[in-house]
């Protein structure tokens, strides 16, 4: 229970970009003022929350205003994409303090793979200076399916030769830090609820485009996993993606040429960008190929949204990074016209501000979602 309270103090602090004071977390989260008390004292002793100023109310006495110290402590993300994989180092506002990637190896060696994962994890904290004390724990974002409950990735399409694999327990031992692992659309959700566009929603639909495509969900504040970890998967609502097909499509039509072959997922970014070049130069068949690949999207988003009542609909991936413009020119307006899904509440419809990177920060706020935010099944008794 001291757990769970520490985590309701510190959610309700970082939520309050201007802090809060004693008595108003007494009254925000309904914790006597000796508990409050308690756990700031803690949390200051720490070092993870600060006094940052003082709030006037009248003539009594001024009220000390408590604040989140970002920098106290730290969280990692790794995003395993088909194409390349990407580890940021981010701290507790969700903020990217150190990040790099590279090109996915071919072949499946998962074990080299995973090595080469836990040498960049290693190689980021020596870099940017931290120390593995102040490390909260490792995210990992994978694409689907996965056994979430074994910490599995579970044959990937798009990464032949993975098969059935322990990432979450492998990679934990290699770089020594609690591993968490989710699917990518999952881990990007979360990182939007952290510290991207829709920080301030409770109800959610991430649409992210990468190599592949799926859908993150919030509902009243709680993100959807399903029985298995692998919900979002938008094929039954005929929106979902796959760069390499985008291209080969392209090809196939004579927008681009067969230079622009697909033999490894990280081949479909140069055609991706060709097709994008070409769509802003008014090239109509590149733009009727975007156009196209918008409609099947915008239905999609329109269904779940209609299903879900969210108020807020934000896109992302690398591949959204690339035709964004293109595709927003076309999925705002369905949203906008649908008869079901602003009838009683305006749904905002936007990109992430967090870059192409949000699976990654995704991942490791997926850490800090875990070990900060209130979570009442920590209530319950084993």
């Amino acid at each position: 229970m001291a757990d769970f309270n520490e985590s309701v103090i510190l959610d309700a602090i970082r939520r309050h970009a201007d802090g809060l004071s004693r008595v108003e977390l007494a009254q925000a989260t309904g914790l006597s003022a000796q508990t409050v008390s308690n756990i700031t004292r803690r949390l200051l002793d720490q070092g993870v929350a600060r006094e940052s100023g003082k709030q006037h109310t009248g003539s009594g006495k001024p009220r000390t205003l408590l604040e989140v110290v970002p920098s106290s402590r730290h969280a990692i993300g790794v995003h395993l994409d088909p194409a390349v994989i990407t580890t940021v180092v981010v701290d507790l506002a969700g903020t990217v303090v150190a990040q790099r990637s590279r090109q996915t190896p071919s072949g499946g060696d998962t074990d080299r793979t995973t090595a080469d994962m836990a040498a960049s994890v290693s190689a980021l904290l020596a870099e940017s200076g931290i120390d593995d004390a102040r490390v909260l724990g490792l995210g990992i974002a994978a694409p689907g399916p996965i056994d979430a409950a074994s910490g599995w990735v579970v044959d990937p399409p798009e990464l032949p030769g993975w098969g059935r694999y322990p990432l979450r327990d492998r990679l934990s031992e290699a770089t020594g830090f609690p591993a968490l692992l989710d699917k990518d659309v999952t881990a990007a959700v979360v990182a939007e609820r952290w510290a991207g566009a829709a920080t301030d929603s409770r109800n959610l639909l991430f649409f992210y485009l990468g190599t592949g495509s799926g859908m993150g969900l919030a509902v009243e504040d709680t993100v959807l996993r399903g029985v298995s970890g692998n919900a979002g998967e938008v094929g039954g609502l005929g929106a979902s993606f796959s760069a390499r097909t985008l291209v080969d499509e392209a090809i196939g039509l004579g927008v681009l040429g067969t230079e622009y072959t697909c033999l490894d997922p990280a081949d479909a970014q140069r055609g991706l960008e060709r097709l994008a070049a070409l769509a802003a130069a008014g090239d109509a068949p590149a733009d009727g190929t975007i156009e196209r690949l918008a409609i099947r999207i915008g239905r999609g988003v329109c269904a779940a949204a209609t299903l879900l009542d969210v108020d807020t609909v934000v896109f992302g991936g690398p591949v959204w990074q690339l035709l964004s413009d293109r595709l927003l020119a076309t999925i705002e307006p369905m949203v906008e016209r649908s008869p079901f899904v602003r009838p009683t509440h305006p749904t905002t419809v936007t990109s992430t501000t967090l870059g192409e990177n949000v699976a990654a920060i995704g991942a490791a706020s997926l850490v800090l979602d875990r070990t900060l935010s209130a979570q009442p099944r920590s209530l319950l008794l084993s």
